[in-house]
């Protein structure tokens, strides 16, 4: 199904300008800000990315499976830009823990992660992107956290409390197991981490209830006190020698709570009541109730307040001249804090817009000096995702300007109004939320009865329809999970549609998108108005946009792999050089291309599996051999989060729901070792942090074999990973290392730093002193790091900053290692290539279920490929697993026209 996405479509092809109140002028402010937007929509197209999962949460040896839709345009249309998407897996220490490149087609794909069996527990991160989308920054990414437990470690959940003293912050930490008995006398080692950098650290012993309390400055280094979230990250001892690491976040910028006032449109004007609304954000980052009052600089109380809505609310102010306005908040904990208001302006706009039924009226007035003096010429536009909806322009008098908008002239999601002055200055903006129903299908399921018995064969019917009542074509996804194993919060869920329509458009975390979304709720409009009032738009930099400054395209959009490098000979470019890709592997592919002036080469738009070798030669124009080939590094993105990053806010593993479903999992696990069913995701019998060192026959090392602060293998380091450079892959791996990458004329190179002398360290490999970035990786057969003096002083002068020593495949008894040996002008090169999905296991049963019986699967069933035919009708098959309950089949997805979809349906197994 191809739905390919124009960039001119984005733009409609009639604006009309409306005219209220008195207008002059031939409106050049709106045709210029719809000339800019036109310009930024056709060459800046935005592409969406929403990853459905098959479920909420995980343990190592599952299998995370997912459906990605890529979308673009303010129809949010399935997006023709890009070919590629880019799917990483990131753990607490920003380290990419795998990488997919998958296919797209049709601004649709689909794959799946096995998690490694002795994979640490912890809260992931899953992010994808394009290449596209890094022109505009890693805050347009997806970037979901996941909780991760690990079944063959003890369940320990941690909880903590905060209170704080100036710039300092008390935490005590709970540590209790499965069955919430507190874990006592254990030992408990932690560091403390603010801005990524590791602001202390030490050991206790926890109390009789379980307790660890810890005390610690949280004033930075440069002396002013860090917005982000910190983190505390303890390792606790359990009685079977276990050692559990589990992760919480504090607020260290705020002694109560981060309470900040928005004013609607951006400014106070006086002499104008305005909507003032407000957010309160408590020391875990979340929002926080509070109530207050507002008084004016004489202490006469003008309002009282109330959260509405997670730390949320609003009151009116009318500002008079020659006052100030502070406010009284009172938190939870029976404390008080005073807060100055914005200072309001003696000249300026208001802008205020309120909804009325399936309408929304806008209002704009001006100070009294501008309405009275024939000055208050305005501008008015509302746009989405660049295109523009509305525009408007008046002359202001007394009576200021208003206007009643229906929604359906809008699509569903965010529209930005923004208010410029007769000269084009912005003056004043405003977020509305559309919650346009036209933009969303209708999501029927149904299935044969309401009750089923475990292991009976379940067919589920889709009929989806459009807001008009037509079939639709389409694309969807759906998974089957057990709720009584797997309690779900379905606030906290991100959905295609919170995450399309909603989050994908802010700036920072939105707790509990999908609670906007509710359907019959009667309140959840109101409080995401509130949210609209006290947070950012991020999609259009208007003073970029206004500027005529526009980033410059430094990433292209891929519609497949690319690799590109450069012929030098004797240090210097050739030119009209004469480059040959080519591979046997999975069928004969050979390919051709010349060096451009400056030696440079390229192979794009390339389609080839995973762990595929290639081999590529190098000859002058004239044919000579005497040439060298570097191979440019795949781009790489930085792993960190967001600046307030959804990670730290995430439920945490220690949730009750999440405990059992890692005590659930546990009994698999038992069951599965006790029979020896654990599979490719073999799980370690303990996950103990005592890292057994590879046992090495072969080694260079002066002190022996393994003899080193760390070990490595080559081919478990760079085996199927693409690497181009030995210490590239071993980037975030070396204990008290920094790896550094130095540009230079001819590319540059990485040179490894150690932290403690602060100098490079020296390479020698096979025992002789080299230069480790003229080894190729898949020679390697193993590394040794040796960074303390008990290891580096028997190398004398040439060890005192550290040694890696590098041994390289030489052949062995059963002759497993084969040497790359690179001849002139020829390298090896096992690229990252596109990924194919395996497909999800579902077990058939022909006998009826049989007490006793196992089956503990955690998803059900998992669909990726669900395309509605012309009546809108699709269905799928499973059998139940053994446990009974309730199971919830939860389907998404988007048809031809970018409209969007959710349903989630329920029936028993008993």
């Amino acid at each position: 199904m191809r739905i390919p996405f124009s960039k001119r479509q984005i733009f409609g092809t009639l604006l009309c300008f409306l005219f209220f109140g008195f207008t002059r002028g031939d409106n050049e402010v709106i045709k210029t800000v719809a000339s800019l937007l036109e310009n930024w929509t056709v060459n800046y197209p935005q592409e969406k990315v929403y990853l459905h999962l098959d479920k909420p949460y995980y343990a190592a040896g599952d299998s995370i499976w997912f459906k990605a839709y890529l979308t673009a345009g303010p129809l949010h249309q399935l997006s023709a830009i890009s070919g590629v998407l880019q799917v990483e897996l990131i753990n607490e220490q920003n380290e990419v823990q795998h990488t997919l490149n998958l296919p797209v087609a049709d601004g649709i794909t689909w794959g799946d992660i096995a998690l490694p069996g002795n994979l640490p527990a912890g809260t992931y991160r899953l992010r994808a992107y394009t290449n596209w989308m890094r022109n505009f920054g890693n805050d347009y990414f997806y970037d979901e956290p996941l909780t991760i437990g690990n079944a063959a470690s003890p369940v320990i959940q941690t909880n903590a409390a905060y209170s704080y003293s100036g710039q300092q912050t008390n935490a005590s930490l709970t540590f209790t197991d499965a069955n919430n008995l507190p874990q006592a006398g254990k030992s408990v080692s932690y560091g403390v981490l603010l801005d990524g950098r590791k602001l202390t650290e030490g050991m206790g012993k926890t109390d009789v209830t379980g307790k660890l309390a810890l005390t610690f400055a949280t004033q930075t280094t440069t002396g002013v006190t860090s917005y982000r979230l910190g983190q505390i990250i303890s390792r606790i001892v359990t009685g079977n020698k276990d050692t559990i690491t589990r992760q919480v976040t504090f607020n260290p910028a705020a002694a109560q709570a981060d309470v900040q006032f928005f004013p609607e449109g951006g400014n106070l004007v006086n002499g104008i009541s305005s909507v003032v609304a407000f957010k309160a954000v408590g020391a875990d980052g979340l929002g926080l109730e509070v109530n207050g009052q507002v008084f004016d600089s004489s202490n006469t109380k003008i309002a009282d307040f109330t959260t509405q809505h997670l730390g949320m609310g609003s009151f009116t102010l009318s500002p008079e001249q020659g006052k100030t306005y502070y406010a009284v908040i009172n938190y939870p904990d029976g404390s008080k804090r005073t807060l100055n208001l914005p200072q309001a302006q003696n000249t300026g706009y208001i802008m205020a817009i309120t909804a009325a039924g399936k309408n929304h009226r806008v209002r704009v007035a001006a100070s009294t000096d501008l309405a009275t003096t024939g000055n208050a010429t305005i501008n008015l536009i509302a746009q989405q995702g660049g295109k523009i909806y509305y525009a408007a322009t008046a002359l202001l008098n007394v009576d200021g300007f208003s206007a009643s908008l229906p929604d359906s002239r809008f699509p569903a999601g965010i529209v930005q109004f923004k208010l410029f002055s007769g000269k084009g200055q912005p003056i004043a903006e405003r977020l509305v939320f559309i919650n346009n129903d036209a933009a969303l299908l209708n999501v029927n399921i149904a299935s044969a009865k309401n009750t089923y018995t475990p292991h009976e064969n379940t067919k589920i019917n889709l009929h989806i329809q459009n807001n008009e009542g037509k079939p639709v074509l389409g694309s969807f996804s759906a998974s089957v999970i057990n709720e009584d194993k797997m309690p779900t919060n379905g606030f906290n869920e991100n959905t295609i549609l919170s995450n399309i329509l909603l989050t994908s458009d802010l700036q920072g975390y939105i707790e509990q998108p999908a609670y906007y979304f509710k359907p019959d709720d009667e309140k959840a409009p109101a409080d995401l108005d509130a949210l609209m009032l006290t947070q950012g738009y991020r999609r259009i930099e208007w003073k970029q946009l206004l500027g005529g400054s526009l980033p410059a395209i430094m990433y292209h959009a891929q519609t497949g792999i690319s690799v590109s490098g450069r012929v030098t000979a004797y240090g210097k470019p050739v030119p009209g050089g004469k480059i040959t890709m080519f591979t046997t592997q999975g069928g004969t592919m050979v390919l051709d291309t010349v060096s451009d002036k400056d030696g440079k080469f390229s192979f794009n738009n390339l389609q080839f599996a995973d762990s595929l070798e290639f081999t590529i030669q190098a000859r002058t124009a004239k044919g000579a051999k005497d040439v060298e080939v570097v191979l440019d590094r795949p781009a790489t993105v930085n792993p960190s989060g967001p600046k307030v990053s959804n990670v730290m806010l995430t439920t945490p593993i220690t949730a009750p729901a999440y405990a059992n479903y890692l005590k659930s999992k546990q009994q698999q696990y038992q069951h599965d070792m006790k029979y020896g069913l654990n599979g490719r995701t073999t799980n370690l019998k303990t996950v103990t942090i005592k890292a057994e060192r590879p046992v090495l026959q072969h080694s260079s090392n002066l002190n022996g074999p393994g003899v080193a602060n760390q070990v490595f293998m080559g081919d478990d380091v760079f085996k199927n990973k693409g690497c181009l450079n030995v210490l590239e892959c071993l980037e975030g791996k070396l204990h008290g290392v920094d790896i550094v990458f130095v540009p230079g004329l001819f590319g540059g190179k990485f040179i490894a730093i150690s932290m403690r002398r602060g100098k490079e360290m020296q390479a020698i490999i096979d025992g002789v002193p080299g230069d480790i970035n003229d080894v190729n990786p898949n020679d390697v057969q193993s590394i040794e790091i040796l960074n303390s003096q008990a290891y580096t002083a028997i190398y004398g002068g040439d060890g005192g900053n550290g040694i890696i020593l590098v041994d390289l495949k030489h052949g062995n008894d059963d002759g497993q290692f084969t040497r790359h040996i690179k001849a002139p002008g020829v390298i090896t090169y096992s690229p990252k290539g596109l990924y194919v999905a395996r497909e999800f296991y579902k077990p058939v049963y022909k006998a009826p279920f049989i007490a006793g019986q196992t089956d503990n699967r955690s998803t059900i069933d998992w669909e990726n490929n669900l395309v509605t035919d012309k009546d809108g009708n699709a269905s799928f098959s499973y059998f139940n697993a053994a446990s009974k309950g309730t199971y919830r089949v939860l389907v998404e997805g988007i048809d031809i026209d970018g409209h969007l979809g959710r349903q989630v349906y329920r029936y028993k197994v008993e």
